[in-house]
């Protein structure tokens, strides 16, 4: 358990470097969306957020993280705790603004850490095309295909071998 926490630890290190050097156009556009305080981490995927004018759900735009009940959800959930838990958090939409649940869609990043896109590099989370939000799925389709290959994260389990990218 001690190595698979100094790993993930390692990852999301790595991941706050990456964000940094390929999206730092992103990371600069995230400070002019809104800004919030993370007041509970639903699952892997989601969270919720305390903005000026109360506190929002908000769902990850352009990844997935196993359900409550399917393999990985308790582990895709603390990965994500552990980038977002009580911090301030700049996100940032694409096109949709909520989805059929009344979640806001967003791209989540909290110092300096581009949040969905770690999840999906560190094996948590699976690339997913949620049409019209798409703006980052090839960068994430080419970082989970990485963290397939190098079985990371929730990949042993075939949680994500369904074929399917688009939801």
């Amino acid at each position: 358990m001690m190595r698979l926490f100094l790993w993930l630890m390692t990852m999301l290190i790595l991941s706050a470097c990456d964000a940094i050097a390929d999206f730092s156009g992103a990371v600069i556009s995230a400070r002019e969306g809104e800004v919030g305080q993370v007041t509970h981490v639903v699952d892997g995927d989601t969270i919720d957020v305390r903005l000026a004018d109360g506190i929002y759900r908000v769902r990850y735009i352009g990844m997935n993280t196993p359900e409550r009940g399917e393999p990985c959800h308790r582990e895709a959930t603390t990965a994500n705790r552990g980038l977002v838990e009580g911090k301030d958090v700049h996100l940032t939409r694409d096109v949709s603004d909520t989805d059929r649940y009344g979640r806001l869609l967003r791209y989540v990043y909290a110092e300096g850490i581009f949040v969905n896109r770690a999840l999906v590099e560190a094996g948590y989370a699976e690339a997913v095309v949620y049409q019209p939000d798409e703006a980052f799925y090839e960068d994430f389709r080419r970082l989970e295909q990485a963290a397939a290959q190098a079985q990371r994260g929730c990949h042993p389990t075939g949680i994500f071998d369904d074929g399917s990218a688009a939801r």
